[in-house]
């Protein structure tokens, strides 16, 4: 078998075998294949495309490539939750805990925002102490103990994944749906999941900007999950305005307590709430997603799932007495609320420019190895639909630098777009594939 003919066949539009697809992968990943016989792979899989039974074997190849988490002895279902990304998605740090205090141990592998899409273990390493490298043996015996985890990917996991992306990147391929399919769900397959509820932001501040798009994604998954022996169900979410009001490490951290207090924004508490219904029904806690939709929002009122939040800061090292208080978390030494320009109904809050403002600021990262500042970040007061009078607090900045914030407010003006007729409010979710 070679190289040069899986290309050809691929170029002409053929369906590779399962071990036409090893046998690349794992020539790949022991650096036999050159990088540029396997450029012109993805750019072969980017311009034919591959079918649900080839981007599973891609998937699964990828998964042997390296170490796999076995969880069956410490949990009866082992449960993922996974969101393409998007501007002020802080919905693992309420969710895993409702999901836990309805009785399912949860324990989730997250990642660090880059470009204009924040991550997870930022906002919760605005914890002093909380520790987000925790090693394979530690996430087992926190998740059989304490029965939830959140922290960064431990062991190898899938290394094959990550070699493809660093050449995807530099080769023009990242837009190749099998690739990014195949690249998410190695990644929960190789961490043990059974049961994968997957966020699909659709809208200018996600990577899959059209409904279509977002929708090809989620059925491709799906079908990864169904021929894999998973069980997966996709979520079509709106992502053309922020998720919330906070964009921002800390503030969202902040945002995310206030809604384990039964507070918070609505749009982001129902958000919360549906994911947290899907994984509970898909985990076995409920009869239905109504149902699970009870359970959830009983745990939220009740409590239960702020506690289970402090449950997790404690066992991963965290100050607790920064979450019991979070105005003892960083802040920013400017803040500046700026005024509504005109009076009128709010048509659009472009969430891509809310989130690399937010990068602008110190929040994000433009590479890896960027340093990121917690305290800086926006607060966005309104969504779309609302009216809002001339004068009136549009948004807030946080930052640490004067000519920083100058910039932020004049790309956030820009961001707000306005009518003089009444708008309707954006949906959160455009539909589920199951």
């Amino acid at each position: 078998m070679r190289a040069i003919d899986i290309i050809r066949k691929k170029r002409d539009k053929g369906t590779l075998t399962n071990e036409e697809i090893k046998f690349f992968v794992e020539g790949f990943t022991r650096g036999e294949i050159p990088d540029y016989q396997a450029s012109s792979w993805a750019m072969a899989v980017l311009l034919n495309g591959m079918t649900p039974q080839e981007t599973t074997d891609l998937t699964l190849a990828m998964v042997a490539s390296g170490d796999t988490l076995d969880l069956s002895g410490v949990v009866e279902v082992v449960m993922d939750k996974h969101s393409t990304g998007g501007v002020g998605d802080k919905t693992s740090l309420v969710v895993e805990p409702v999901v836990a205090a309805c009785g399912l141990p949860f324990g989730k592998m997250s990642g660090r925002g880059l470009g204009f899409s924040g991550g997870t273990l930022d906002k919760m390493e605005s914890i002093p102490g909380y520790r987000c490298d925790l090693t394979t043996e530690e996430f087992i015996k926190q998740l059989k103990e304490v029965g939830l985890v959140l922290t960064g990917q431990s062991g190898d996991l899938a290394p094959a994944d990550g070699i493809l992306y660093a050449l995807r990147d530099v080769s023009g391929t990242v837009p190749s749906l099998p690739l990014i399919a195949s690249s998410i769900m190695s990644k929960k397959i190789a961490a043990g999941a059974q049961r994968i509820v997957l966020d699909v932001k659709t809208g200018v501040g996600a990577f899959m900007e059209t409904l279509d798009d977002a929708r090809a994604l989620a059925e491709s998954m799906v079908k990864i999950a169904e021929l894999a022996g998973r069980k997966a169900v996709a979520l079509l979410a709106d992502m053309n305005q922020p998720l919330g009001i906070a964009v921002g490490n800390a503030l969202e951290l902040k945002e995310a307590i206030d809604t384990l207090h039964d507070g918070g924004p609505a749009q982001f508490r129902a958000h919360c709430l549906v994911i947290a219904s899907h994984l509970l029904f898909l985990g076995g806690a409920a009869d239905s997603v109504e149902d699970a939709r009870q359970k959830a929002e009983a745990e939220l009122q009740s409590g239960k799932a702020w506690e289970r939040f402090r449950d997790l800061v404690i066992a991963q090292g965290g100050d607790v007495s920064y979450v019991d208080d979070p105005e003892l978390l960083p802040k920013a030494s400017l803040i500046e609320h700026v005024p509504a320009p005109r009076g009128g109904y709010l048509s659009g809050i472009h969430a891509r420019i809310v989130g690399e403002t937010a990068v602008l600021l110190g929040a994000g990262r433009e590479k890896k190895s960027d340093l990121i500042d917690h305290a800086v970040g926006i607060l966005i007061h309104h969504i779309v639909g609302d009216k809002v009078e001339a004068g009136q607090i549009l948004f807030s900045i946080h930052a640490n630098d004067q000519n920083l914030l100058v910039q932020a407010r004049e790309r956030l003006l820009e961001a707000h777009t306005w009518s003089d007729k009444p708008v309707e409010p954006l949906p959160l979710f455009y539909g589920v594939v199951k």
